[in-house]
């Protein structure tokens, strides 16, 4: 396994960090943050005509670039690093995966090409429970005749409010576990789906609560076999754990950086803060666990390439994205706690940036899984290995 970028992959990184770094300015950040979407639909619409970034891992049968999850990466880091307010996540890092996991062809040929073009959709499964695997599913379903009743709720779901199509995790009545588990797609704006915005502590980021009241869908909207949804869910959320575990990797790399710059121009006792030991100790951890952190990313990237086309690395699919998730969720907080620190008290105040990160270093802790809860998974699968 080559652990290199090729020449394309530094061009897609290196134009992706030139783009933000002009478009996700903190004034826009900002300006997005007070939106009711949560985002600049001017911008969306930029990224979809100009950038072609939600087109990169889809194939080009449906019209996308067909590149890898590596390229993927490479510009969810430089997302991550310049803190851009957009639905990315949620459409490609979420729903498009779902697609190309789960969905039939025709379900392909109808849905990605409006991806490409703009539309956005997210995945929501999690009833409200602090897991996030399939037995987080409390949402049911109900077969009459050629179409399925859908009724539950759903919490935590990104950008579920203003989401054009949804994809949704339901189990059979009176299922549990993984059994009677399938995956739906409807419009976001179907008769029967209610929707609101979540408080949440990160205002960069939208969360939504969507309840189903007697929603009526199709045969034709179920994704893959019915009542067998739990798998493709499971490859689902580890795709996109890995994907919010390189936007992490890449605010860790830009609050070191916005750190770095201000310890370079604050001064104390006579000279710049910089020249401190001590400070000095802090930005070499910072620094060191961000490099950690590039590294287990780019490693669970190359397996999810295999993971998506069936190569030989596809069973370590779970374990990479849990490892990745685990240390860069402890080390982007970490990293932001100590830039809070460095910065003294005016690291706390509105007018500097570094509580934007801080914000998004809890939330996504906590979304798709803290550390704790992924060093136990690891945990376990080790151990089932073992016996």
């Amino acid at each position: 396994m080559e652990f290199a970028f090729t020449q394309e992959q530094e061009m897609i990184r290196d134009t992706a960090a030139a783009f933000l770094k002009d478009a996700s300015t903190s004034a826009a950040i900002r300006a997005a943050m007070e939106s009711d979407l949560g985002y600049s639909p001017e911008l969306w619409q930029r990224i979809c005509t100009e950038m072609y970034w939600q087109a990169l891992h889809i194939p080009e049968e449906y019209g996308g670039m067909g590149l890898g999850y590596v390229e993927l990466v490479a510009v969810l880091e430089q997302m991550g690093r310049y803190l851009l307010c957009s639905p990315y996540l949620a459409t490609v890092g979420m729903a498009t995966n779902a697609l190309l996991i789960a969905a039939s062809d025709s379900q392909k040929a109808a849905i990605l090409p409006q991806l490409i073009e703009g539309k956005t959709a997210t995945v929501a499964f999690n009833g409200g429970r602090s897991v996030w695997d399939s037995s987080a599913v409390t949402a049911t379903y109900r077969r009459e005749g050629n179409e399925f009743t859908l009724n539950g709720d759903y919490r935590y779901v990104l950008d579920g409010h203003s989401a054009d199509y949804l994809i949704l995790a339901a189990r059979e009545v009176g299922s549990r576990g993984d059994e009677g588990l399938s995956l739906f797609v409807c419009a976001g704006d179907s008769a029967g789906v209610q929707r609101s915005r979540l408080a949440t502590m990160d205002q960069s980021r939208r969360q939504a609560t969507i309840q189903l009241k007697d929603l009526r869908l199709p045969e034709t909207s179920v994704m893959g076999e019915l009542g067998a949804g739990a798998k493709p869910l499971a490859k689902i959320l580890d795709l996109a754990t890995i994907a919010l575990a390189a936007e992490q990797a890449g605010g860790m790399q830009q609050i070191l950086d916005i750190t770095v710059d201000y310890t370079k121009s604050r001064s104390q006792f006579g000279r710049t803060i910089a020249g401190f030991q001590a400070i000095k100790h802090k930005a070499a951890d910072m620094m060191l666990r961000n490099e950690v952190a590039r590294s287990a990313v780019y490693y669970a990237a190359c397996v999810a390439d295999d993971a998506l086309c069936a190569g030989p690395l596809a069973g370590e699919l779970a374990e990479a994205a849990s490892i990745a998730k685990s240390y860069c969720s402890e080390g982007y907080f970490k990293n932001t706690g100590e830039a809070l620190q460095m910065h003294g008290g005016v690291g706390f105040t509105w007018e500097y940036d570094v509580h934007l990160y801080f914000k998004r270093a809890k939330a996504s802790e906590h979304f798709l899984g803290s550390s704790s809860y992924h060093r136990e998974r690891v945990a376990v699968m080790l151990l089932d290995t073992a016996c």
